[in-house]
């Protein structure tokens, strides 16, 4: 009895350190597809949502519920997509279930990463499938995967979606990149700082590229890397007028409205970095400096540029700025009244936005801090055939006073800067 008792004892304990020690979560892919195939039975939208609700959302791991509020996911915007591109969902459903044969290679890659980076805390990877807005991401200790982009590749049917985002990503994609995303996201989980400007973002991205190279011993092939190597200089001289602006421009998440190749921003991160770990004596200790740089530190983010001798000239940080300012659009007038009127006609039922340069398709407006009751906008007609216009649909009261803010971080114009800043726009209807 006492035997019995104590082999019980040791099991229980086993499959406790066990769990502990779990670092990769599959379960949550198998569980879409169940609620995936119940959803193909019925045209009942209800019944849609109860499967995905039920099957897959309910079912999920931690780390698919921290997904879909990073990234807004919804049990109605999954049966938005299955509806609305079947022929993805089949192309990529046999990748997607390749992710289990590839855990003992993530294993193995993050020890490797605990070799060349002793103090590596644990972070755990759950694998799910998204609602296509993101191959990876992290929140807390936790890497998040998208499978559905993470695993496509040029197999992957893409013929329904109206850009060529996920084409760019998926063309050079593989098996091999798949481990390298994921120690790209785990490098994430290490990192510390809010980026303050584009030089601080692009080596965020670039450092964790870098670092999953070296884990991974092979290098990377994607879209921006290729290209990137190809066009190095003009790319280092273009990026160097810009790394003091803007986090998010022309050069990072911009795979819906890029001319050339997307994350541009990346290739130059990783180009930074890589000098720098080519110019250091130590290289554990460069990997342990690339790794805990501040990005909330703008003086440690240009210092460590400084070292990495990626650029042979010294750098004129206030010319630079003010060279930026110049590229950047302005929000020049209302068509209608002038900002700050207090005459406005209560009968205007359109307002027209008056910018210095074409606007890509991007917008972001805002009630100001006096809420909705002071909110004019009922809609947006859109922009003019020279993109420098932007017409919105309103409904006034006599002698009411109205306002919303204009934001600069998703007005972009065709150039890819930002507005130069938020704009208050106040008025007031006459009596």
């Amino acid at each position: 009895m006492n035997k019995f008792f104590l082999c019980f004892i040791v099991i229980i304990i086993s499959f406790k350190q066990a769990s502990a020690q779990q670092k990769v979560y599959t379960q949550d892919i198998d569980n879409f597809w169940i609620a995936y195939d119940s959803i193909k039975t019925t045209n009942d939208s209800l019944k849609q949502i109860h499967f995905i609700q039920t099957l897959y959302i309910d079912k999920g791991t931690q780390g698919l519920k921290a997904f879909m509020q990073v990234r807004n996911y919804s049990a109605e915007l999954y049966v938005q997509l299955i509806k609305k591109y079947p022929k993805f969902w089949n192309s990529v459903r046999a990748n997607t279930l390749i992710v289990k044969s590839k855990v003992l290679d993530i294993e193995k890659s993050i020890k490797k990463f605990k070799t060349l980076y002793p103090e590596l805390r644990n972070a755990k990877m759950y694998f799910t499938i998204g609602g296509l807005r993101s191959g990876g991401t992290t929140k807390d200790s936790m890497v998040l995967v998208g499978a559905e982009i993470a695993t496509g590749d040029s197999t992957t049917d893409v013929s329904e979606f109206p850009d060529k985002w996920l084409a760019g990503i998926f063309k050079n994609s593989n098996s091999d990149n798949f481990v390298y995303l994921n120690v790209h996201e785990y490098v994430h989980t290490q990192q510390h700082g809010e980026h303050n400007n584009l030089l601080a973002n692009a080596i965020t991205e670039g450092s964790a590229d870098f670092i999953a190279e070296l884990v991974t011993g092979k290098p990377l092939r994607s879209n921006y890397i290729i290209y990137g190597k190809e066009h190095e200089e003009e790319l280092k001289e273009a990026f160097k007028q810009d790394m003091f602006g803007a986090p998010v421009n022309n050069w990072l998440y911009n795979g819906s409205y890029t001319k050339t190749v997307a994350n541009l921003g990346y290739f130059i991160g990783y180009d930074i970095c890589k000098s720098y770990y080519k110019n250091a004596t130590n290289k554990k200790q460069a990997i342990k400096n690339i790794i805990e740089l501040n990005y909330s530190d703008s003086t440690a983010v240009e210092d460590f540029l400084k070292q990495s001798k990626f650029y042979n000239e010294p750098i004129n940080k206030a010319q630079i700025i003010q060279a930026y300012q110049l590229k950047l659009p302005k929000l020049i007038k209302i068509e209608e009244f002038k900002n700050g009127d207090t005459l406005v006609d209560a009968s205007l039922k359109q307002m027209t936005l008056v910018f210095s340069q074409p606007m890509g398709k991007g917008m972001s407006i805002y009630y100001s801090n006096r809420g909705k009751d002071f909110y004019p906008i009922t809609g947006v007609t859109g922009f003019s055939d020279d993109e420098t216009k932007l017409n919105l649909t309103i409904d006034l009261k006599p002698n009411h006073e109205y306002e919303f803010i204009i934001k600069n971080e998703k007005f972009i114009s065709t150039s890819g800067y930002p507005l130069l800043k938020d704009y208050l726009i106040k008025f007031k209807t006459k009596p």
